[in-house]
């Protein structure tokens, strides 16, 4: 069943940009959220990025935002979703359910390192591949 009055809202940014922060000052928002950190945290609660869990965690999230548009539920993304590629994956989800399709682009003007402990030369190659479409 297509629901129209749902919204997907895909919110992306460098790590450390404060896209966590931002979905957090939204919570009271009646959206779901979703983003690949959640599918990083071990047994013991601590975040632990392994690159290997790195497509599951985004298969994860893709399935779980489907399903909740489908139910009826807004849902929000917060990845870092660098490429046209990326966006688009979400873009087609929503589209699929008949949701609205909200990009947000949280930059980092705050100079904020990644709590994630990213190396320099992966955040200069996700800076120089990240897509905005005007």
């Amino acid at each position: 069943m297509l629901n129209h009055r749902c919204t997907l809202l895909l919110v992306r940014g460098l790590p450390g940009s404060g896209k966590s922060t931002f979905v957090h000052s939204i919570a009271p928002l009646d959206f779901a959220w979703e983003e690949a950190d959640h599918y990083m945290i071990d047994d013991d609660g601590n975040y632990k990025f392994e690159p290997t869990k790195l497509e599951y965690a985004h298969q994860c999230c893709q399935e779980n935002t489907r399903n909740y548009l489908l139910s009826g539920t807004s849902v929000g993304v917060s990845n870092t979703s660098t490429t046209e590629k990326e966006v688009e994956s979400y873009k087609k989800i929503a589209e699929e359910t008949g949701a609205n399709f909200v990009s947000l682009i949280v930059e980092n003007r705050n100079n904020t390192e990644s709590v994630h402990g990213v190396p320099d030369h992966t955040m200069v190659a996700m800076r120089k591949r990240f897509s905005v479409k005007l």
